[in-house]
Protein backbone atom coordinates (compact mmCIF):
# COMPACT_ATOMS: atom_id res chain seq x y z
CA UNK A 1 0.00 0.00 0.00
CA UNK A 2 2.70 2.51 0.86
CA UNK A 3 4.34 1.69 -2.37
CA UNK A 4 1.65 3.33 -4.47
CA UNK A 5 1.56 6.32 -2.11
CA UNK A 6 5.56 7.13 -2.75
CA UNK A 7 5.31 6.89 -6.62
CA UNK A 8 3.13 9.90 -7.65
CA UNK A 9 5.01 12.07 -5.24
CA UNK A 10 8.40 10.87 -5.98
CA UNK A 11 7.19 11.09 -9.75
CA UNK A 12 5.91 14.37 -9.40
CA UNK A 13 9.43 15.57 -7.80
CA UNK A 14 11.25 14.21 -10.70
CA UNK A 15 8.85 16.40 -13.17
CA UNK A 16 10.59 19.62 -11.46
CA UNK A 17 13.99 18.98 -10.57
CA UNK A 18 15.64 19.36 -14.16
CA UNK A 19 13.89 23.25 -14.44
CA UNK A 20 15.89 23.94 -10.74
CA UNK A 21 19.05 22.44 -12.05
CA UNK A 22 18.87 23.97 -15.71
CA UNK A 23 21.65 26.80 -16.23
CA UNK A 24 20.52 29.93 -18.18
CA UNK A 25 22.49 29.93 -21.35
CA UNK A 26 25.53 32.76 -21.65
CA UNK A 27 24.69 35.56 -24.03
CA UNK A 28 27.50 36.09 -26.45
CA UNK A 29 27.57 39.91 -27.72
CA UNK A 30 28.15 39.66 -31.29
CA UNK A 31 30.39 42.93 -32.09
CA UNK A 32 32.05 44.07 -35.11
CA UNK A 33 35.55 43.20 -33.37
CA UNK A 34 35.16 39.86 -32.91
CA UNK A 35 32.56 38.24 -35.60
CA UNK A 36 33.66 38.84 -39.07
CA UNK A 37 31.83 40.46 -42.29
CA UNK A 38 29.11 37.47 -43.77
CA UNK A 39 31.22 37.74 -47.10
CA UNK A 40 34.61 37.40 -45.40
CA UNK A 41 32.85 33.96 -43.54
CA UNK A 42 31.55 32.91 -46.38
CA UNK A 43 35.70 32.83 -48.32
CA UNK A 44 36.82 31.08 -45.75
CA UNK A 45 34.46 28.02 -46.37
CA UNK A 46 35.88 27.91 -49.73
CA UNK A 47 38.33 24.97 -49.95
CA UNK A 48 41.88 26.21 -49.04
CA UNK A 49 45.26 27.01 -51.35
CA UNK A 50 46.86 23.86 -52.36
CA UNK A 51 50.44 24.21 -53.45
CA UNK A 52 51.70 27.86 -53.33
CA UNK A 53 49.93 31.14 -51.95
CA UNK A 54 50.61 34.24 -52.84
CA UNK A 55 50.74 37.34 -50.19
CA UNK A 56 51.56 41.16 -50.15
CA UNK A 57 53.25 41.98 -46.87
CA UNK A 58 53.97 45.79 -45.51
CA UNK A 59 56.49 45.16 -42.73
CA UNK A 60 56.59 47.68 -40.31
CA UNK A 61 59.59 49.15 -38.18
CA UNK A 62 60.67 46.89 -35.39
CA UNK A 63 60.91 48.85 -32.48
CA UNK A 64 62.14 47.82 -29.23
CA UNK A 65 59.65 47.42 -26.42
CA UNK A 66 60.98 46.42 -22.85
CA UNK A 67 63.09 43.53 -23.28
CA UNK A 68 61.48 42.43 -27.05
CA UNK A 69 62.09 43.81 -30.22
CA UNK A 70 58.63 43.96 -31.60
CA UNK A 71 57.24 44.10 -35.51
CA UNK A 72 54.02 44.70 -36.60
CA UNK A 73 53.82 44.02 -40.17
CA UNK A 74 50.24 43.64 -42.35
CA UNK A 75 49.52 40.65 -44.62
CA UNK A 76 46.97 40.55 -48.20
CA UNK A 77 46.07 37.32 -49.46
CA UNK A 78 46.48 37.34 -52.91
CA UNK A 79 45.55 34.14 -53.59
CA UNK A 80 42.60 33.27 -54.92
CA UNK A 81 41.73 30.95 -52.34
CA UNK A 82 42.00 31.09 -48.57
CA UNK A 83 45.30 30.51 -47.24
CA UNK A 84 45.13 27.71 -44.08
CA UNK A 85 47.16 27.48 -41.15
CA UNK A 86 49.72 30.50 -41.98
CA UNK A 87 52.84 30.49 -40.26
CA UNK A 88 55.11 33.39 -40.00
CA UNK A 89 58.96 33.17 -39.12
CA UNK A 90 61.11 36.15 -38.29
CA UNK A 91 64.70 35.68 -37.71
CA UNK A 92 67.28 38.42 -36.87
CA UNK A 93 70.87 38.26 -37.56
CA UNK A 94 74.23 40.08 -36.47
CA UNK A 95 77.19 41.65 -39.02
CA UNK A 96 78.07 38.53 -39.19
CA UNK A 97 74.88 37.18 -40.22
CA UNK A 98 74.65 34.65 -37.89
CA UNK A 99 71.38 34.18 -36.53
CA UNK A 100 70.91 35.27 -33.18
CA UNK A 101 67.22 35.10 -32.17
CA UNK A 102 63.66 35.08 -33.83
CA UNK A 103 59.76 34.78 -33.20
CA UNK A 104 57.51 32.47 -34.94
CA UNK A 105 53.63 33.62 -35.05
CA UNK A 106 50.68 31.32 -36.36
CA UNK A 107 47.54 32.59 -38.03
CA UNK A 108 44.84 30.07 -36.63
CA UNK A 109 41.82 31.36 -39.15
CA UNK A 110 41.94 30.78 -42.78
CA UNK A 111 42.51 34.31 -44.71
CA UNK A 112 40.07 35.06 -47.13
CA UNK A 113 41.02 36.59 -50.51
CA UNK A 114 41.89 39.63 -50.40
CA UNK A 115 41.55 40.10 -46.31
CA UNK A 116 44.76 41.34 -44.61
CA UNK A 117 46.04 40.75 -41.26
CA UNK A 118 48.17 42.01 -39.03
CA UNK A 119 50.72 39.88 -37.34
CA UNK A 120 52.92 41.06 -34.43
CA UNK A 121 56.39 39.04 -33.75
CA UNK A 122 58.31 39.79 -30.94
CA UNK A 123 61.77 38.63 -30.16
CA UNK A 124 64.14 38.84 -27.17
CA UNK A 125 66.78 41.79 -27.93
CA UNK A 126 70.31 40.73 -28.51
CA UNK A 127 73.12 43.17 -27.75
CA UNK A 128 74.11 42.41 -31.93
CA UNK A 129 71.25 42.79 -33.84
CA UNK A 130 71.50 44.12 -37.04
CA UNK A 131 68.71 42.77 -39.31
CA UNK A 132 65.56 40.42 -40.21
CA UNK A 133 64.46 38.28 -42.16
CA UNK A 134 60.72 36.97 -42.50
CA UNK A 135 59.64 33.45 -44.03
CA UNK A 136 56.16 31.84 -44.55
CA UNK A 137 54.34 28.60 -45.36
CA UNK A 138 51.40 27.54 -44.72
CA UNK A 139 49.37 24.58 -43.96
CA UNK A 140 49.45 23.13 -47.57
CA UNK A 141 52.52 24.66 -49.40
CA UNK A 142 55.00 27.48 -49.59
CA UNK A 143 54.12 31.14 -49.30
CA UNK A 144 55.44 33.60 -52.11
CA UNK A 145 55.71 37.30 -50.46
CA UNK A 146 55.80 40.16 -51.85
CA UNK A 147 57.12 43.43 -50.20
CA UNK A 148 54.82 46.57 -51.27
CA UNK A 149 54.61 50.06 -49.57
CA UNK A 150 50.85 50.30 -50.13
CA UNK A 151 48.28 47.01 -50.83
CA UNK A 152 47.51 46.83 -54.66
CA UNK A 153 43.17 47.49 -55.18
CA UNK A 154 41.74 45.03 -57.17
CA UNK A 155 38.59 46.85 -58.11
CA UNK A 156 40.35 49.12 -60.59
Amino acid sequence: MKRFAVTPVLLGFLAFTPGAFAQAAKATPATAANAPAPEVAKARMAPPVKGTAYVEVIQGPPKKVGPDMVTVSKVKNTSNAPIAGLRIDEYWYNQKMVQVTGDTQRVRAPIAPGEVIEVTTKSPVKPDLYKSTMMMVHANGKVTAKGVKKFTDEKK
